[in-house]
């Protein structure tokens, strides 16, 4: 079993504004599914620096408009994909980060992301650090369970109760 992460991290994602009463939902990348997700499975995909958060959400295209909200993370059993040895330990090296998952997909292959990342679940991990393609040096997490009985715990900073707690701020 993977170690559990000792000190919280602090993890940025940015997101639709329309969603704001959801931060920590993960319905988007199940619907539409994503490089370490397929659809039908919630994932959180966040970036361990605010920069990196703002880079990924516009996948650098217009700048649209965005939420962005502080997470903190405890608990977190994930596998480091910046580390090349952890890479190696799993059979597949640095190559599987610039994949074209979205081709695979639209000519009916399961992506390789997909694949590891099935692995991983069944080896008790519930998420993986990669390296963020939009925003080079930057690093981002894609976490598939959080909150549950059991497991980690991802929170949103929100001191000041500033984020809606239902969709009818958006009607």
């Amino acid at each position: 079993m993977p170690e559990k992460q000792d000190e919280p991290v602090d993890l940025w994602r940015a997101y639709v504004p329309q969603w704001a009463h959801a931060p920590l939902s993960g319905d988007g990348a199940a619907r539409f599914g994503g490089r370490w997700n397929p659809v039908g499975a919630p994932t959180i995909y966040a970036a361990r620096e605010l920069s990196t958060a703002w880079a990924e959400y516009n996948q650098g295209f217009v700048q649209h408009p965005a939420l962005i909200a502080r997470l903190i993370l405890t608990g977190a059993r994930l596998a480091d994909f910046t580390n090349g040895d952890v890479l190696a330990s799993f059979g597949v090296d640095k190559t599987i980060h610039a994949c074209e998952w979205r081709s695979d997909l639209d000519e009916g292959r399961r992506p390789a992301p997909h694949r590891l990342r099935e692995e991983l679940l069944e080896k008790g991990f519930d998420g993986v650090i990669y390296p963020s393609f939009m925003s080079p040096g930057g690093t981002c997490v894609a976490l598939w369970r959080w909150n549950g009985e059991e497991g980690p715990r991802l929170e949103v900073i929100d001191p000041e109760g500033r984020l809606p707690k239902t969709p009818a701020s958006w009607l």
